[in-house]
């Protein structure tokens, strides 16, 4: 892992041009290697992302009896299935701030049965997870709280699992539904069970690649609509032999903004127009504020010719990438909206607040609603000192403030605690630097 001082300071940059091959899925790694783990039979999984986040799952996987391997210096892991059960049926887990992580799992070792606590650091404490315990616990799973209700530490304890019908609410996150669909086949041995979603079901795509992995893993779910998803008696994971992690799209967004802001081109590899990924819809909006963009089977390319428009969206369906649009406003022709990131309040910060904060610092003004934030950009970018709020995305989002646009130029940008990148990216700024050549330390 990369180690980085208490702060980076990036001098403005006149251009951001290149090509950069990016790491793995956070999203797909980690539900990867769940999925591994159930499976029956062994998996070779192909360009693991390396982070804090994957950590956490290999550690607890080991933990719980499941064996793996890494191969050489490579991210390439050879995962030995459990078919369905853990050998080990009493572990204390650390899940670090790993949402990808302890939604699943909490799900899978409740459903498994044992004796098992999870907990994670002081952030994590805060995240919600009720929603996902009480559609558990409502069908026979023991999952009791160890601090304050509704949120982790947990204490899980075997219960007597009976239900053909499930029911979560969906507006909070929708890793509770990707916990209960990954487990769906483990209550589904002998009777169908259906999942409601109760309300509006938010970040849709994350839902689609969890149910694309699913499939990869030999299950089928019958979806109606976003209401409810049925999966038939029966089915059990097996391995799909060897699987090929993409890209992660999600960090695809901070180089292809680059590139719409400075001019570009700036192509990013490892993901493309065949992409499970959701957050490859995060081009559309580059898009719609003029930018050009190209793609390939597993290429993305962005440039511009012109100052960025403003623009008013809802962005429920990639609200991690929509972060970076946040930064992009800055450099637009006019006042931006972002709509329906209400999520973003219960991810690693409250990021609604903290993107309001810091983007002040630069010179924006900002308004900032329940589930909305209305960017008015500055006349000039203002130099400062930008805190992260152990944010992998904070940090990133703010590099690129740093970039001279067609509208105005970039600032000097001091990066506080930059480490925290290591959670998906721990070689960001390195690879930043290659596009940007930013003389980091």
């Amino acid at each position: 892992m990369r180690h980085y001082p208490t702060h980076i300071d990036l001098a403005p940059v006149l251009h951001a041009q290149g090509v950069v091959r990016l790491p793995g899925s956070k999203s797909i790694s980690n539900r990867t290697l769940l999925l591994a783990a159930l499976a029956q039979g062994d998996s070779e999984i192909k360009d693991l992302l390396a982070s804090d986040d994957t950590h956490v799952m290999l550690t607890a996987l080991q933990a719980l009896g499941i064996a793996w391997q890494q191969h050489g210096q490579s991210q390439d892991y050879l995962v030995r299935g459990g078919a369905g059960s853990f050998a080990q049926h009493h572990a204390d887990l650390f899940m670090g701030n790993a949402g990808t992580a302890i939604r699943p799992l909490t799900a899978a070792l409740a459903v498994v049965g044992g004796d098992y606590t999870l907990h994670g650091v002081a952030r994590m404490h805060e995240r919600p997870i009720g929603d996902l315990v009480d559609a558990l616990n409502a069908i026979g799973t023991q999952i009791e709280y160890t601090g304050v209700a509704g949120f982790p530490p947990l204490r899980i304890r075997p219960g007597h699992i009976h239900a053909q019908t499930m029911q979560v609410r969906g507006n909070v996150s929708s890793q509770f539904l990707t916990a209960l669909l990954m487990v769906a086949p483990l209550i589904a041995r002998q009777n169908p069970l259906t999942i409601e979603v109760i309300g509006e079901l938010i970040s849709k795509p994350y839902i689609e690649i969890t149910l694309n992995l699913m499939q990869r893993f030999g299950v089928t779910v019958e979806r109606n609509g976003w209401q409810s998803f049925s999966i038939a008696a029966g089915q059990s994971y097996r391995s799909p032999g060897v699987i090929q992690v993409e890209g992660d799209a999600s960090s695809a967004s901070y180089f292809l903004a680059a590139g719409a802001i400075t001019g570009g081109p700036v192509r990013v590899e490892g993901v493309g127009r065949g992409s499970i990924q959701g957050d490859v819809r995060f081009v559309e909006a580059l898009q719609q504020m003029g930018a050009t963009i190209t793609l390939g089977d597993d290429w993305i390319e962005a440039s511009s010719s012109g100052v960025l428009r403003a623009i008013d969206a809802d962005f429920n369906h990639i609200p991690d990438a929509a972060m970076t649009i946040a930064i992009a406003a800055l450099y637009a022709d006019g006042p931006s909206t972002l709509r329906n990131i209400g999520s973003w309040r219960v991810k690693e910060t409250d990021r609604i607040h903290a993107m309001a904060t810091e983007l002040r610092k630069l010179g924006a003004t900002v308004e900032e609603g329940a589930d909305y934030l209305h960017v008015i950009p500055p006349v000039e970018i203002v130099a400062a000192t930008i805190d992260t709020y152990d944010d992998h995305r904070m940090a990133m989002c703010f590099s690129l403030a740093s970039l001279d646009g067609k509208a105005r130029r970039g600032a000097a940008i001091r990066i506080n605690h930059p480490d925290c990148v290591a959670k998906t990216f721990p070689d960001y700024f390195d690879v930043f630097a290659t596009i940007t050549h930013h003389q980091l330390f």
